[in-house]
């Protein structure tokens, strides 16, 4: 049996094989076709896949059994639209953020010959998107939900980006602008929507989920979700080791709003605020360390495990609240399940990486 990434990424062949063959009856030149393909090989399917995965296993579960091959596949469109998102944010934040790597490989704008092309390659795989739901949903009655989700999602991203880099630029640190509050509007804007919410959202829309109740109370768990993984991710970046999590963090070096030094600005004496202020953002090992020594100080690992607990209890509760033979979904014939929100629980509760 074909296991689950390669399923994924058997259809990201059929995907990519309809663009271009789009892409030729447009009479784009060679060598123009020939980039846009090296554009959506090295951008798309290099990642973990789970935001794109998490649609078709939404979909399967909200059918109940498995999917034909016809359902997967369509349901595979939505999951790599999503990737195909994906793509394009990374690609734009990699040149605003001027990083280095992403994936273990050269970010896109840094391959000899891109450099500025890299913003209309990212316009063009968001294009890429809009594309295959016409192609594939245009006739279904929830084409213009798919359309809806996808651009209030990208507007959501965008918005959370804005307050991310007005907030934490690299070269200007200035911790008073830090508060929990704001480090939680970035992450539901930048991450929880289009992570959490928008892979199953499509996968609601696929089943026939009309109930704008059923995606209010998809969305009143999913995006604490969304929170608690990024809370993770933050943790992770300073106390995971680079084996664990296969880079090496950066968030102190870079100047990140992140959980761990709001909450050790709220926790820290006048000696300990003075030592983050003299080091948070430096490009310096050892102002790093001085500022992991303040982490370990205020006993950040004991306030992450606790919060984990209570954010695991919090979100279960919320699943609670989901009838146990699912929540009808409206006129459509889906209902909302419980294990859609397990599953997603499941693959983040304690990870390590």
């Amino acid at each position: 049996m074909v296991d689950k990434r390669q399923r994924f990424l058997d259809a990201f062949d059929i995907i990519r094989a309809e663009l271009l063959a789009h892409f030729a009856g447009e009479n784009m030149p060679k060598d123009a076709q020939e980039w846009y393909k090296r554009n959506l090989d090295y951008n798309a399917p290099g990642g973990k896949l789970n935001r794109g995965i998490s649609v078709t296993d939404s979909a399967e579960i909200l059918k109940g059994s498995p999917l034909t091959d016809q359902e997967y596949f369509r349901a595979a469109v939505l999951g790599w639209c999503v990737e195909l998102l994906q793509a394009f944010f990374l690609v734009s934040d990699d040149m605003m953020d001027q990083s280095v790597t992403r994936r273990g490989q050269p970010c896109w704008y840094r391959v000899p010959n891109v450099g500025n092309i890299a913003i209309n390659d990212a316009f063009m795989l968001e294009g890429a998107i809009y594309h295959l739901l016409k192609k594939y949903f245009r006739q279904e009655k929830y084409y213009v939900d798919l359309l809806d989700v996808f651009h209030e999602t990208t507007y959501q991203t965008e918005m959370g980006q804005l307050v991310d880099l007005i907030t934490a630029p690299e070269d200007v640190v200035d911790l008073s602008k830090f508060s929990l509050d704001k480090h939680r509007f970035i992450v539901l804007y930048k991450t929880a929507y289009y992570s959490f919410y928008l892979p199953v959202a499509l996968a609601m829309h696929f089943s026939h989920i009309t109930s704008p109740s059923a995606y209010d109370l998809a969305k009143t768990i999913l995006l604490p979700l969304g929170e608690y993984f990024q809370i993770q991710d933050d943790y992770l970046d300073c106390f995971g080791s680079p084996e664990q999590i296969g880079k090496i963090g950066t968030d102190i070096v870079d100047n990140k709003c992140s959980w761990l030094i709001n909450v050790a600005l709220q926790h820290a004496s006048p000696a300990q605020r003075k030592t983050l202020d003299e080091n948070y953002g430096k490009k310096d090992k050892d102002a790093e360390a001085r500022v992991k020594v303040v982490f370990e100080e205020v006993g950040l690992r004991e306030k992450y495990a606790a919060y984990e607990e209570s954010s695991y209890e919090r979100v279960m509760g919320l699943i609670q609240t989901i009838p146990e033979g699912g929540l009808k979904g409206g006129d459509g014939e889906g209902a909302l399940k419980r294990e859609v929100f397990k599953s997603f629980l499941d693959k983040i509760y304690k990870r390590t990486k």
